[in-house]
């Protein structure tokens, strides 16, 4: 399983290009946080990724990954839902009876310091309750990939440096995790960091030379034939009971 970025560059129309000549190939274990200033292109770049924007130039090549999951920087869910119905619902769409499910669930909410809230409703909870819950249902969904946008943008200092240090941990369980973010404990929590302002158009190809993460291999990849699932799951009514 491998996620490679060769040649990337990326522009929207009528503005110029955000970032280019962008190579790397993340392996499973690894965390790895995109950095740089406001508007250079973090977020697209998780969208590029994901396979939901295509890149201007360059390509995007993912091999052996079925299944990407994606925390969005603003949190959403069902407002008369509990926090645990959330976390619930991926692991009923893999299968599992709910009486299953809730053991995992509630593992998972204790990694993100959401014990306490298990029984409340969406609506109870603050920004930050809400950010980690998002956090812990993308967990749940299995991903081979997980990408996450400003996990901590909301989050106070204590609980921030705690949900980067577990984004941090996560690579431990088999998974590829792409974090995109502005604070420097998520970036620290990372093992390896591809720093955005380094491939602007500005930039030198002698400073984009040595911003490229020593263990990018540009070796080509054989692509896989199926486009993965990129699961946002949101709690609906049915098969919730």
């Amino acid at each position: 399983m491998l996620l490679k970025a060769i040649g990337l560059a990326h522009r929207f129309p009528g503005t110029d290009v955000l970032f280019e000549h962008l190579d790397f190939t993340i392996a499973p274990g690894q965390t790895v946080a995109l950095c740089g200033p406001s508007g250079c292109g973090k977020s697209t770049l998780l969208s590029i990724l994901a396979g939901w924007v295509r890149p201007w130039a360059g390509q995007v090549e993912r091999e052996s990954i079925h299944r990407i999951g994606w925390v969005f920087q603003n949190p959403y869910g069902v407002p008369e839902r509990t926090a645990l119905d959330h976390v619930v619902f991926p692991l009923l769409c893999h299968g599992m009876s709910r009486r299953e499910a809730i053991p995992e669930a509630k593992e998972v909410m204790g990694l993100f310091d959401l014990d306490y809230a298990v029984d409340r409703r969406f609506s109870e909870l603050s920004g930050g309750e809400a950010q980690r819950l998002m956090l812990a249902r993308a967990v749940c969904s299995h991903p081979d990939v997980l990408l996450v946008d400003e996990p901590t943008a909301q989050l106070d200092t204590r609980t921030a440096d705690s949900v980067s240090e577990v984004l941090g941990n996560l690579a431990g369980q088999g998974m590829i995790v792409v974090v995109a973010t502005h604070d420097p404990r998520a970036r620290d929590a990372c093992g390896r960091v591809i720093d955005l302002a380094h491939y602007a158009p500005a930039a030198s190809g002698e400073e984009r030379k040595d911003a490229q993460d020593s263990g990018a291999d540009l070796q080509a990849v054989p692509s896989g034939t199926d486009e993965p699932t990129v699961s946002t799951p949101t709690v609906g009514e049915e098969g919730e009971q």
